[in-house]
């Protein structure tokens, strides 16, 4: 491997967390948001919510986010290349967030700020329309509420939701169809419960939080102690706690165990892709992105702003500590410990990127003698 092939390498696996993290922002919310019944704002009431700095008419009204190509005249799009900011000013979009390349603009409302993109996701979260109830408690007739369980104002629960007893659901929380809210959950205001979802017993979610279809909350943990006499396997007890602090998204069909004697605990603001598994006693610091088909073993502790890539295998009593990333298909033993901030680890066993890529040149070198 030569040195512009490593560096090459190097630069496609050290995505700075910020890019990382506003890339989950902007596009876990749908291409387009809503536009039934979603409230329009004026570009200059927009700019004031994202910091950014309104060129232009103001008062044009928007009412959702787009892509450039599917944009229409009441969509917002953003431009983070300067290369692309004409084809943005001629597409049917009513405005445009972009970096300061875009001053002296004419055609259309530009949004400027430093980063276009993070800007976008915030538009797009400031511009969607609400599914809570606005006030009034909506319980669809199918829907079966245990008489203990305690519903917010501004709560709504749609066709076939199951709610047990002892309940408590915050303001304008929304439980989609087909949910299963066990005995003893408390679940926060403004959260958002896609259709489908199974929150088991005694699982605590903050406020803000979203979970997506198919989600599994609290499930037992993979735990059992073997019976060497009669080579049977007896199962552990599982009946610790889930916790889930506040601003956490959790993606489709992913499972979270609770803990088996203590708790499991996911921090605020962490986002979770897709079909992730999430173990038991696991401890999940603040801000952590953990991307699709990732396995975390029992007993974890990932410390905060820590990212991992796609198929990650984590496995028990491992430490990720503050700040690390774990390129996708990363693995790490157990009982093992990965330091330092910012540094990007690649492999399995994992280690630091450029520590990895030089094996491989070498394991090329190697080839070429023979």
């Amino acid at each position: 491997m030569n040195r512009t092939s490593v560096q090459l390498s190097l630069i496609a696996l050290s995505i700075s967390r910020q890019t990382v993290v506003a890339s989950f922002a902007a596009f876990r919310w749908v291409v387009r948001c809503g536009k039934v019944g979603a409230m329009k704002r004026m570009v200059r009431e927009i700019g004031e919510a994202v910091g950014a700095r309104p060129l232009g008419n103001g008062d044009v009204r928007i009412g959702g986010v787009a892509s450039i190509t599917a944009a229409g005249a009441d969509d917002l799009v953003f431009v983070e290349d300067e290369k692309y900011l004409s084809r943005a000013l001629q597409s049917g979009a009513g405005a445009v967030i972009a970096g300061d390349f875009a001053v002296g603009s004419v055609g259309k409302p530009v949004l400027i700020c430093r980063h276009p993109k993070l800007a976008f996701a915030l538009a797009a979260r400031l511009l969607q329309d609400k599914p809570g109830g606005g006030g009034e408690l909506q319980v669809d007739v199918s829907a079966i509420v245990h008489s203990s369980a305690h519903l917010a104002k501004g709560v709504v629960l749609e066709e076939g939701a199951v709610v047990g007893a002892g309940v408590e659901i915050g303001e304008a929380t929304w439980i989609g169809a087909g949910c299963v809210i066990g005995r003893g959950v408390k679940i926060g205001s403004d959260c958002k419960i896609y259709p489908q979802v199974t929150i088991y017993a005694s699982t605590t979610l903050g406020n803000r939080v979203i979970v997506h279809a198919g989600a599994v909350l609290g499930s037992d943990g993979f735990g059992y102690v073997r019976d060497p006499k009669s080579g049977r396997y007896e199962k552990f007890p599982q009946v610790g706690r889930l916790a889930i602090e506040d601003d956490v998204e959790i993606g489709a069909n992913t499972t979270i165990d609770r803990g088996a004697l203590d708790e499991t605990r996911i921090g605020r603001g962490t986002k979770i892709d897709n079909l992730v598994h999430i173990g038991h006693n696991c401890r999940l610091g603040e801000n952590v992105v953990i991307a699709a088909q990732t396995g975390l073993s029992g007993s974890i502790v990932i410390e905060n702003d820590v990212v991992l890539g796609g198929q990650v295998g984590i496995g028990e009593h491992a430490r990720i500590e503050e700040g690390v990333m774990l390129g996708g298909q990363g693995g790490v033993l157990p009982n093992k410990v990965l330091r330092g901030k910012g540094i990007a680890f690649w492999g399995t066993p994992a280690q630091p990127v450029r520590q990895y890529l030089k094996q491989l040149a070498a394991l090329a070198k190697l080839g070429k003698k023979k």
